[in-house]
Parts: structure tokens; sequence; C-alpha cells
């Protein structure tokens, strides 16, 4: 299986996996079995992407998602506001992970190898689970370079760094949660027009929410570049989708996002249209590949998007029959 969603190059080939994998899960992951029953889905009239049934990604807060029979080797967790409950992402192979976001980030961004690799990931760091935190340090063990490295709360010691850096001609990226970027511009601004500053969103309990225009103008300025690059991923998914600096997400080809309709979660809308958004992500297969998320946002050409906020509870409706039962 492994080989075959990384192998994919078209349309027709990624809605077979997605099937296949599909029929697969409907029998063998408990929890999106008892959803599918519940939402009164028969999984044998399946025969399209655009009918398979997407699990809430709250399910991940009450139940164990993952295959018959597996054993999870990691269990991911969410970043969660005080008295919230985080995700559990039960990963049986954390190879496929490794796999999944080593072939995004070469696809999107070059070899690790050539870049220092900078990750401001302060909440993160201080807890344990983060499948952010994995990632960072997988891809800064492969840049290989001795300048790589994590940082907390040390902006002072991480500007020195950004400066060095920069008059060294070396290619970086600062891969940082927003609150922490925001911080660290406050306290130190910069002209490194070379940099790639990467924000991974992550404002939840650390202040006014502002919209990602607006941060986005005040990372610009205070690093003194012309784009802010993103990355978007959640605890629940082994993949990510990368904005170049416009806002705008693409995915790797084993990853596809649609829009729900909000006052009925299980119609997709057309392209162009806001909407809840719905994931497959094909390197969940040990798990569930069809999650419904709680994020806002645009379906555009091809297989980007955009994200334009976050579902308001009041907003949910109908979405979570396993947790009403």
């Amino acid at each position: 299986m492994k080989e075959l969603i990384f192998n994919i190059d078209n349309r027709e080939q990624f809605n077979s996996a997605a099937l296949e994998i599909f029929r697969i899960q409907s029998r063998l992951c408990a929890p999106y079995r008892e959803f599918i029953s519940l939402a009164g889905v028969d999984p044998s009239k399946v025969d399209s992407v655009r009918k398979i049934p997407f699990l809430p990604v709250s399910i991940f807060k009450t139940h164990k998602v993952i295959c018959d029979g597996l054993k999870p080797e990691k269990i991911f967790t969410s970043s969660s506001t005080t008295g919230t409950t985080p995700s559990s992402h039960y990963v049986a192979d954390l190879s496929l992970y490794t796999e999944s976001f080593m072939r995004g980030f070469i696809r999107f961004w070059g070899d690790p190898s050539e870049f220092a690799i900078l990750a401001l990931l302060p909440s993160y760091l201080e807890r344990e689970g983060s499948s952010l935190v994995f990632m960072a340090d997988t891809l800064i063990k492969e840049s290989r370079n001795p300048d790589s490295g994590f940082y907390l709360y040390n902006f002072d010691t991480l500007s020195k760094k950004l400066i060095k850096l920069r008059e060294t001609g070396q290619k970086t990226i600062l891969l940082g949660v927003s609150f922490a970027l925001l911080d660290f511009v406050k306290e130190f601004r910069m002209q490194f027009p070379q940099l790639i500053v990467m924000e991974t969103g992550g404002m939840k309990g650390r202040g006014r929410e502002i919209p990602r225009e607006e941060m986005h103008s005040i990372l610009k300025d205070g690093f003194g570049v012309d784009k802010i690059a993103s990355e978007y991923g959640m605890a629940e998914l082994l993949s990510q989708a990368y904005s170049v600096g416009n806002g705008l997400f693409e995915t790797p080809p084993w990853m596809e996002i649609f829009t729900r309709d909000l006052s009925n979660p299980f119609r997709i809308i057309d392209n162009q249209t806001s909407g809840g958004i719905n994931i497959i992500d094909l390197a969940n297969y040990n798990s569930c590949s069809f999650i419904e998320t709680q994020d806002m946002g645009i379906k555009e050409a091809g297989n980007t998007f955009r994200i334009s906020g976050r579902i308001q509870n009041s907003e949910l409706r109908g979405c979570n029959l396993l947790l009403e039962n």
C-alpha cells in the first residue's frame, strides 16, 4: 500500500486508491465503521470519492482511531487549550509518517540538506507527543547543518543565529508557531530577504486570533521578506499541505481537499464556495484517511485551497454522531 500511495500521479489512481482504502477502513477501523453505520451509509454503495463519509476530527478526542489488530508505534497528540481534551492519533507505522512528510517537504522546498533549518516551536517543545516536533527534528537532522536547531524563548540567540546565516549566504528556513514568530519580531526586527519564514498556525490560547493576512503583513515587515510561507498539518494527519507565500495551499498527490456544506456535512459543495474543509490523506491508511476538520475554507483550481478560519461550535450541526450516542 505504501508504494501505491506515494507513487500516485493522476486523479484516476488517487480515486482508485481512496476507494480501496475506504473499503478496508469501513471494515477494520471500529470508530469509523460505527460512524458510517450511524450515518446510515451502506459502504457497498459508495462508488465515488464524493460519496465517502468523512469522520469528524473530534472523534480522535474520544475514540482510539486505528484499524483492528494494529498496535501503535507512536501516539501523536494535538495541542489544546486549558480544560479541553487533546486528540490522539495512534500511528501504527512511524516510518509511514516520516516518508510522507519527507516526500512532501522535498516536493515543495527541496532537499533538507540544502538548508539550515531553525524551529521556533516553544509550546510544542514543552509537551509530549507533538507530530510537528517529530517532523522538525527529523528535518533538522536531515539538514546535517550545525546551525540547524530548536529554539524556545531564547530570542536573542535566535536573532544572532539568523544574522550569522544571512551574512554567510546560507539558505535558511525558519519554521515557527505563529504566536512565537509574532513575539520574536516585536523584540527583534531584521532584513533577511532570502529567509524562508514558514508559519505553522498555532494561536490557540495565546491571545487574539488575527487574520492570516494581518499576521503575514506583520511578519514580512519584521523579517524583511516579501512573503510568508505556511504549513498546514495536524496531529490527526500524516501529510501536510504547504503555501509558498500567498495563502494558497497545495497538497501532495496522495492528499486531497473537499469542502462541505455546513448545514449538511454529508454534502460536498462546488469549488470556489466557502465551506468546511474535508481531507483525504491516503497516508492515514492504518487509521482513518477521511477527515472532517473544523476549519473553514475555499477549494480553488486543481487541488489548491485557502483557509479562512475555524468553524464556531454553533455552526457544527449533525456531524458528531459518535459523540451523541
